[in-house]
């Protein structure tokens, strides 16, 4: 059993994407709660949209306010589960997060070589219009998990999926594994601006690079050439953060000689941010990428002429 909880900071975007997915047959309407119609998937997908809509026009100044989950049994668990079995863990897994009381639609997908599900649910309080508390989401889907293992008497008999995070010409999964990759990134609260976040991606060999008015992911090999088709912004689900809304995507120069902004801004949080640590263990064979071996570097030189609380670079 795998749970994700994506970085969905705009609830339509979550909900839309999985109305898109429905409309095109790649997703079925499957479960609902806490809705004010007993089944809102018999009206449009406006009327569903409102549910949300009202609960979040009561306070504006939240700016995250969407909760999207993918819910992602294996084989396995589908046969021990059961549908009745399904629903009502999906209801234990929103109590346990805290949103048992929010309203929230479940959506089955089948885009993929397995079914999964997808909750759609804001982060706004209905009662109260505050935002419900998210700490610790992470350390409680685990014990959900665990739970739900011991209950159901989950085997690990199918292999578990390896989040692939080395892109070549011949990846497979690509539009996974670079969702995969963003949510990773996402996550990471020490990448604050978005020449940051490029240069994170291009230890990966990913690129984003804006076209006409919209932004296309690029594979590339080691000198930036394009290696595979790219894949539209817009059709991912988890996106890249700093590329909610349109605009141009910034380049990134590179100096050997010196430390770039982006480049200034890992060294300045390297020894104060645990974080970097996940960050390098997600890149596939770092210890060989030179470009890599020249940030730390130059990072163990900032380290050297740190004086006063500041940091100069050598």
């Amino acid at each position: 059993m795998v749970i994700v909880i994506h970085q969905a900071s705009s609830t339509a975007n979550a909900f839309f994407y999985n109305e898109r997915k429905a409309k095109e047959g790649k997703a079925t309407f499957y479960h609902s709660q806490n809705t004010p119609s007993s089944n809102p998937f018999i009206y449009s997908s406006q009327h569903r949209h409102q549910i949300f809509k009202r609960i979040e026009d009561a306070n504006t100044r939240v700016k995250n306010k969407g909760l999207h989950i993918s819910f992602n049994p294996t084989m396995n668990d589908m046969i021990r589960l059961g549908e009745k079995g399904i629903r009502t863990e999906l209801d234990n897994l929103m109590k346990q997060l805290g949103y048992g009381n929010q309203p929230f639609l479940v959506y089955r997908h089948a885009d993929i070589d397995r079914v999964h599900f997808h909750i759609v649910s804001t982060r706004i309080d209905k009662q109260s219009g505050k935002k419900i508390k998210d700490n610790f989401e992470k350390e409680k889907v685990q014990k959900f998990i665990k739970e739900l293992e011991q209950t159901y008497q989950l085997k690990n008999d199918e292999p578990k999926e390896k989040i692939n995070l080395t892109f070549t010409a011949y990846s497979k999964n690509l539009k996974q594994n670079l969702e995969n990759l963003f949510a990773e990134l996402n996550r990471m609260d020490f990448i604050t601006s978005k020449p940051m976040y490029e240069d994170a991606l291009k230890l990966f060999n990913i690129e984003i690079r804006q076209v006409q008015k919209g932004h296309l992911v690029f594979v590339t090999d080691e000198q930036g050439n394009p290696i595979r088709h790219p894949i539209k912004i817009s059709e991912f689900e988890e996106r890249p953060r700093f590329y909610e809304s349109k605009g141009r995507a910034g380049k990134i120069r590179l100096d050997d000689n010196k430390l770039d902004q982006s480049e200034y801004e890992l060294t300045r949080i390297w020894g104060t941010s645990r974080l970097l640590v996940d960050l390098i263990r997600l890149i596939p064979n770092y210890s060989e990428k030179s470009s890599f071996r020249r940030k730390k570097q130059s990072v163990k030189g900032v380290k050297r002429n740190k004086q006063g609380g500041k940091y100069f670079g050598s």
